[in-house]
């Protein structure tokens, strides 16, 4: 998410940063604990629930309700769970409560007994871990996965009860407004599964699903009202649980996304703060300056460091403080909950340099230490290859303390560079932008696209040019790291990013009454598309190859670059003409790599090159050529 997307969306009311008055009380979270939270003025405890063996002991409980830091708490004898202490908060609504959990504990309901005006109970439920045990669960991304992007809104219907949610701020659906809701839901992108197993998608990645009960443009999931709660206009938050698992079935991996940095101003905790120092307050509103650069520029100054992480992304969403120990904890105690409650694979994290720097560690730590195999790439969109490699695991010292351990980032470079290459025909770009992986530990394990939601279409970019397109569906499917394709891409969706809501229309097919519906009938050249998509990821998924294999690129001469995947079990020569003539390549050139082959076939179109020694490639053409 950048800022421009925003600026457009959501030019809402300007919101003072002074606590506002209490507001109504949100739905209690939809847990087995609601009914306990319905029988005693407790309007919710975060986390909603817990499990024991956790890696960590330590678990903080933020309790919420009217005057409830009055009251005195005391736990009901439970072998294995001690009340270490109580702290209490500025707000009169908020105690804290902070316990340990020994690895001797069991499931069950801890008793919190609370005295004051009035006396009550609370039975908090301690679970039984599954993740640790199930192999399908938290599987994690590599090389070999290939992510489908798509905003759950927009993509298709499949249940038209949840279209309207009484109680809401934005209960309706209105596809005729580009803000408003369209109506699509999880119901909807499971109904598609076989869709994306054809395509040869492996995982998909969903713009936040969590609740975002904003008056306006809700519909992208960026401003969250609820850190526990699944928006009611995809699903419920157990029928969230049962789609990935069901996803998992599959063969479908599930990538989560997550906002750090941010919240939507209609939060509960927001509209009751338990402290002014829960956000990052200033005078008036205060707006980041966006440019990350302030983080590591050695000559740099501590107010363009401090606007820049501690100014609001926008209006309407406020600026988190991790730097609060009580703020840090909650939130990484909210995304190790997501991972064991639903089994999720990885995360994807929303506006990621413009967290607390010393925050990203600990969640960074926290995340990997309780789940090892959990994946987590970053949204790192900045200026150069070496400002992108900084928040990831790299070869960097630390500056100012923070050195990054995200495994990855989106690789906005790579993408930027491609754009370039096909506009230009100047393919050296492409082969700079991968030129730098040097600095990264591990560069393999990014992710790759074309565009996404923030950006304009990948087929408008390159001018409607089909030629250009089955260009970069052959980088992207063969480059190194993790693929990601946004949704539509396969059928040639196209628009600008101004606004960026024509970018995200809705999928042709995925509504009632859609005059187009591409998920049955694909013909002229959004069917050539997805048959290209379809084959090359196909050939990839079933070849490692080509999706593992190591890379060697070779420098671009004339605008033709060839790059090499490669493995003892096969090879595969990839050619991308840049040039609008036809050139002939030198097979002596790449003996390096070709030596012990003689021809090859061209894995899309099974068309035969008979003669490696020399060989004429057509103008905007791509090969990507199995070697025999």
């Amino acid at each position: 998410m950048f800022a421009s997307r925003f600026l457009a969306l959501l030019a809402g009311t300007l919101l003072a940063t002074a606590a506002p008055a209490l507001a109504t009380p949100p739905p209690a979270a939809p847990t087995e604990t609601a009914a306990a939270a319905k029988a005693a003025p407790i309007q919710r405890i975060d986390p909603t629930f817990w499990w024991v063996g956790m890696k960590n002991p330590k678990l903080q409980l933020l309790v919420h309700g009217p005057g409830i830091r009055t009251a005195t708490p005391a736990l009901r004898a439970y072998p294995g769970v001690r009340l270490d202490s109580v702290q209490q908060l500025v707000s009169p609504n908020y105690l804290v409560l902070h316990l340990t959990i020994a690895p001797e504990a069991r499931p069950g309901r801890l008793q919190l007994d609370f005295k004051g005006n009035k006396k009550f109970s609370y039975a908090y439920e301690l679970k039984q871990r599954t993740t640790p045990t199930d192999p399908s669960q938290v599987q994690g991304l590599t090389q070999q996965d290939f992510i489908y992007f798509l905003m759950p809104d927009r993509f298709a219907n499949g249940d038209p009860q949840n279209d309207y949610i009484k109680g809401m701020r934005a209960p309706k659906v209105a596809r005729d407004s580009m803000y408003s809701r369209h109506g699509g839901d999880l119901a909807g992108i499971e109904q598609h599964f076989d869709y994306f197993k054809a395509l040869g998608v492996t995982a998909l990645w969903l713009t936040p699903v969590v609740e975002n009960d904003m008056p306006k443009a809700s519909y992208h999931g960026y401003a969250l009202t609820d850190y526990y709660n699944l928006d009611r206009r995809y699903g419920t938050t157990a029928q969230y649980r049962q789609f990935v698992q069901r996803a998992h079935q599959n063969g479908l991996k599930v990538v989560h996304d997550v906002v750090l940095n941010h919240m939507g101003s209609k939060n509960y905790l927001f509209l009751d703060q338990p402290a002014p120092d829960w956000f990052n307050q200033w005078p008036g509103f205060t707006r980041s300056n966006y440019n990350a650069s302030a983080l590591n520029d050695p000559y740099g100054s501590a107010l363009d460091r401090k606007l820049y992480n501690q100014g609001w992304f926008d209006t309407t969403m406020p600026d988190v403080n991790q730097a609060n120990p009580l703020v840090s904890t909650y939130l990484i105690q909210n995304f190790l909950w997501w991972v064991e409650y639903t089994g999720l694979d990885a995360y994807r994290i929303d506006t990621y340099p413009y967290s607390d720097p010393k925050f990203l560690m600990d969640w960074g730590r926290a995340m990997q230490e309780e789940f090892p195999r959990l994946a987590l790439f970053g949204e790192a969109w900045v200026g150069s290859t070496a400002q992108q490699a900084f928040f990831a695991r790299n070869i960097f010292q630390p500056v100012d303390g923070f050195k990054s351990n995200l495994p990855s980032v989106l690789d906005f470079q790579s993408s930027f560079a491609l754009h370039d290459a096909l506009k230009s025909g100047n393919m050296l770009k492409l082969y700079e932008s991968l030129q730098g992986d040097w600095l990264y530990e591990d560069a393999s394990r990014n992710v790759t696209f074309l565009d996404n939601h923030d950006v304009s279409r990948f087929y408008s970019v390159i001018g409607e040019d089909f030629a250009r397109y089955k260009m970069g569906l052959a980088w992207l499917l063969t480059t190194r790291g993790i693929p990601q394709l946004y949704y539509g891409t396969e059928v040639l969706m196209k628009n600008f990013s101004n606004p960026d809501g024509l970018v995200r229309a809705d999928f042709p097919g995925g509504f009632a009454g859609d005059s187009l519906n591409y998920f049955k009938s694909r013909l002229g050249q959004p069917g050539e598309a997805f048959e290209y998509v379809r084959k090359l990821a196909n050939y990839r998924r079933e070849h490692p190859f080509l999706h593992s294999g190591k890379l060697m690129q070779f420098i671009p001469q004339e605008g033709v670059y060839v790059y090499f995947r490669y493995a003892p079990e096969g090879t595969v020569m990839v050619v991308l003409n840049g040039s609008k003539e036809a050139r002939t390549l030198d097979g002596a050139r790449f003996a390096e790599r070709t030596g012990r082959f003689t021809s090859g076939v061209e894995v899309t179109t099974g068309a035969v090159l008979p003669d490696l020694k020399s060989f004429t490639v057509p103008g905007l053409s791509a090969w990507v050529v199995e070697l025999r």
